[in-house]
This record gives C-alpha cells, structure tokens and sequence, in this order.
C-alpha cells in the first residue's frame, strides 16, 4: 500500500535539500514493501503533496544508537532529536531514496475536499495515487 507520510516544512526542505537522508519515527508503518513508494505532505503551512520517494532500510534501534550511526545525514539538530524522542526506548529510521520533487506541489484538498492531513502517517488508496500523479 502506497504511504502519505506527514513531516514538517523544516524538515522536508532539508529532505529536498540533500541532507537529510533518513525520516526518524516513533512508531513505523506495518504495511509496506521495500521500495514502496512514500508520499511527502508538507504539513501546516505549506499543506502540500510536494514529492515522493521510495522506501531503503528501516533501521529499528534505541534512539542513541540511531543518533550515533545516521547523525551526520539527520538533517536535525541533535537537541530536536532527542527532545522527539523523549522517554522511548527504541525509534525507527526509515532511508530516503529515489527522492522525486514535484515541480508542482498537490493541493489534497484539490482530490478530497475532505482530507485530513495524518498525524504521522496514513495509507492512500490507488485512486488518490493516481490523482495526485495525474496532478504534479
């Protein structure tokens, strides 16, 4: 199943930038492939579908130990780190590849006019995936 994963403008600019080549969770998605497509919704303010990339290695550690191996192409300052990661023992590091900017952002709203932007992350049906490609 195709992701819309939600992440803040600070960060996605960074993702869009080069230098932040993992996405640090929580908690991880259950249903996905190696390779799966990702959708990036820049969340509140920008509110746009602004690109896509596919899924590398999703790491599973204590966030020290994800600190210490990926800290260099974190894209997040080590304080924003670990204040996200605040009293849990393990986080996910998920690898950004294949990453595709869209020339023209996606309005969702544009698709469903009752979308609500996930909290962390949400699955999109093929119909919506194929809007938004149709739209970019």
């Amino acid at each position: 199943m195709t992701i819309l994963l939600s992440i803040k403008p600070k960060y996605v600019k960074e993702i869009l930038n080069g230098s932040k080549k993992y996405e640090f969770r929580k908690s991880i998605f259950k249903k996905y492939d190696k390779n799966e497509l990702v959708f990036i919704y820049s969340s509140y303010p920008v509110k746009r579908i602004v690109g896509t990339f596919s899924v590398g290695d999703i790491i599973e550690n204590c966030p020290k130990i994800l600190w210490n191996e990926f800290k260099n192409v974190s894209g997040i300052k080590e304080s924003e780190f670990f204040k996200y990661f605040k009293e849990k023992d393990k986080g996910y590091a998920i690898q950004i590849n294949k990453l595709n900017e869209f020339k023209n952002p996606v309005n969702p709203k544009d698709i469903n006019p009752d979308f609500r932007a996930p909290q962390s992350f949400c699955y999109i049906s093929q119909n919506f995936e194929e809007e938004i490609l149709f739209k970019i």
